[in-house]
């Protein structure tokens, strides 16, 4: 089974988000289920150099490169006038989107669409598996080719607030057929719906967790397509994300101040003293030490976590924090840093070793999100034996085993839910949290089956096998 994997970007090349981690995760959990994946991607500054990277077909505006790098291999899509410039894969040097950026992947997804299609350097993919706006197009041109063979498509969707939607006016530069600007079509309110374009044109969908998948159906969280998905709700499915195991062992970790596994955690309370040095704490014995790394927005229920913070130190608790975000987020958390001298730690930034150090000393991990597709920090805290208290949402949901009453009885709580999503029930878990903590056996229970859950990609990639056989087969 041949998989072309069209995405913008791929960890460790160029992350932004997670779409980087599954790029550059998913493909090798894969070739454990004898698929062979090869991920298209742009080449960015400096990806064209890669060692080995030799040219294996010609692209309109530039060429395509195969090269095999960090244990992937990848076609570089290498257009220097669209994807060689200084900034970001999707943002300029003054933080504003490339004007460029319908060209940009439309670009991409028709490099796709003709390898998925036509193959490149001897190499025919079966399945082309398109993730995000910036490569959902490719189904649709694709479909619109004649060239070559069409084959089976996957969209993923990752997170569908972002949905590349541009002008009308683009619609002949874009190649795009005009007949399909309809509302059964690629046009979403008058304007081209790149993932719109996807969700209707793709075989398949998947999202990054059940409950996600669930949720996308409905106003709240479908952001404006749920009509769209929930007519394809009998060609979607939620499919978890994992994690890199080999990236986030705590057992061979070098950020730690002391690696440790399920039998020896014991040694984690060296992370959880190095860490409350590095953040000025000074953390007491009988209250649990919070840590929360991410983004400081309101989506990420900061603004919960600010409104609740009195509650959190009222039980003797303290609160290490890494991130950046909205400018108001930041400074009040500096403020209570500042009010709050060894007992709430702030730092306004982002740090892999800082992070790696939250996961392996604290004693829990707050991911407080109004909605997370899936989301990677709680999966983190699992596999560190930190317990994630999270909101009741998204692939939080699907991860997380609340520690209410049935489950504490069946010996199966790994963290704490709260829902609705507001500070009240926050508020309420943190309380739960104190308390579960303030009995050893239960936390020690707790944290063992924290860090006895399943968390990387192998369930995950043998049920995209089974979906890739069953499109080949149909």
């Amino acid at each position: 089974m041949k998989v072309l994997f069209a995405v913008s970007e791929c960890a460790p090349f160029v992350k932004t988000g997670g779409l980087a981690d599954v790029a550059g995760a998913l493909p090798k959990a894969l070739a454990a289920q004898g698929v062979e994946a090869r991920v298209m991607m742009p080449a960015y500054p400096g990806l064209a150099a890669l060692k080995g990277a030799k040219p294996v077909a010609e692209m309109e505006g530039g060429r395509l490169l195969a090269v095999k790098a960090e244990g992937l291999s990848l076609l570089l899509l290498d257009c220097p006038g669209l994807f060689d410039r200084p900034g970001g894969p999707y943002l300029g040097p003054d933080g504003r989107d490339w004007i460029d950026n319908p060209f940009r992947f439309a670009a991409l997804s028709r490099a796709a669409a003709r390898v998925a299609r036509e193959g490149a350097g001897g190499w025919k993919p079966d399945v082309l598996h398109v993730h995000d706006w910036q490569t959902a197009l490719a189904p649709l041109y694709m479909r619109q080719s004649a060239a070559g063979q069409a084959i089976p498509s996957v969209l993923t969707i990752h997170n569908i607030a972002f949905q590349g939607v541009f002008g009308a006016a683009l619609i002949g530069a874009l190649g795009l057929d005009p007949s399909g600007f309809t509302p059964a079509g690629y046009e979403y309110y008058g304007q081209i719906g790149f993932l719109k374009a996807g969700l209707v044109n793709a075989d398949r969908i998947t999202t990054v967790s059940p409950t996600y998948a669930r949720e996308l159906t409905q106003v709240r969280f479908g952001m404006g397509l749920e009509g769209v998905i929930a007519a394809r709700r009998a060609d979607l499915e939620g499919v978890l994300n994992g994690v890199d195991l080999d990236v986030w062992n705590p057992a061979a970790d070098a950020h730690l101040a002391a690696p440790f596994t399920a039998a020896t955690i014991a040694g984690r309370a060296k992370n959880r003293a190095a860490l409350a040095e590095r953040f000025g704490l000074v953390p007491r014995d009988d209250a649990p030490l919070f840590g929360l790394v991410g983004r400081l927005t309101r989506q990420k229920g900061i603004d919960l976590l600010l409104e609740t913070l009195p509650r959190l130190l009222a039980r003797g608790a303290s609160l290490a924090l890494i991130g950046t975000g909205d400018a108001d987020m930041e400074a009040a958390f500096r403020a209570a840093a500042t009010a709050h001298p060894g007992r709430v730690g702030a730092v306004i930034g982002y740090s892999e070793e800082l992070a790696h150090l939250m996961q392996g000393g604290a004693d829990v991990i707050l991911v407080p999100s109004r909605f997370e597709p899936c989301g990677l920090t709680q999966l983190y805290a699992l596999r560190y034996g930190a317990a994630p208290l999270v909101a009741r949402t998204g692939g939080l949901a699907d991860t997380v085993i609340d520690a209410n009453e049935a489950a504490i009885m069946a010996g199966c709580a790994t963290g704490f839910q709260f829902a609705p999503v507001e500070a009240a029930a926050l508020g309420d878990a943190l309380d739960r949290a104190c308390d579960a903590f303030s009995d050893r056996a239960l936390w020690a229970q707790i944290t063992a089956n924290a860090m006895a859950a399943e968390v990387g990609w192998g369930a995950s990639a043998a049920r995209y096998a089974a979906l890739y056989s069953h499109l080949v087969a149909r």
